[in-house]
């Protein structure tokens, strides 16, 4: 799983065990070392202005997104023409994780957030990440798992603050 921002827009890619590198949110689910569920979907939006990407234990992500739907819906209950943005579900998902760590039953995932809010600035973009012990982070690119030690070197000698979105996929290919 990894981001990026390009100039008006976010990128989000996921790939897995036995997948091309994609765009699509499609990769597969392991059972052991079998493949045993294709088109499980690791990107998955969060209200109305966030995404949220996983890598790891796919039924802890299971668990977040509930967490992320009973949110999302106590925000929209109090129907005050205002919604929660990418920072706020950010720091509700690094409270979460330091949370589940703190009692001993840590979700086994890595989780970007990216997401578009229009501020008093304009539009702000937000990409950050959480791991399992709740440690987080924003940064222009952010990648999980093994994509962690290929990407990130690229990402950082590659990237310029005024990428366009077909710049980004050059140097993602």
């Amino acid at each position: 799983m990894d981001g990026s921002h390009a100039s008006g827009s976010k990128v989000a890619a996921a790939d897995g065990p036995g997948t091309q590198r994609t765009q699509y949110p499609y990769v597969t689910a392991s059972y052991g070392s079998t493949l045993r569920y294709k088109s499980v979907e690791h990107i998955k939006a969060v209200g109305k202005h966030s995404l949220i990407g996983a890598s790891g234990e796919f039924s802890d992500f299971q668990e977040i997104l509930r967490y992320l739907d009973e949110l999302t819906l106590s925000d929209h209950m109090w129907d005050d023409r205002n919604s929660l943005g990418p920072k706020e579900v950010h720091s509700y998902l690094t409270r979460v994780m330091y949370n589940r760590c703190n009692k001993f039953d840590p979700l086994w995932n890595s989780l970007v957030l990216g997401g578009v809010k229009k501020g008093p600035k304009g539009e702000e973009k937000y990409l950050g990440m959480v791991n399992m012990i709740g440690t987080h982070f924003e940064e222009n690119h952010i990648a999980t798992g093994f994509g962690n030690h290929l990407a990130i070197p690229i990402l950082r000698a590659e990237w310029c603050e005024d990428m366009t979105f077909e710049a980004v996929k050059l140097v993602e290919n």
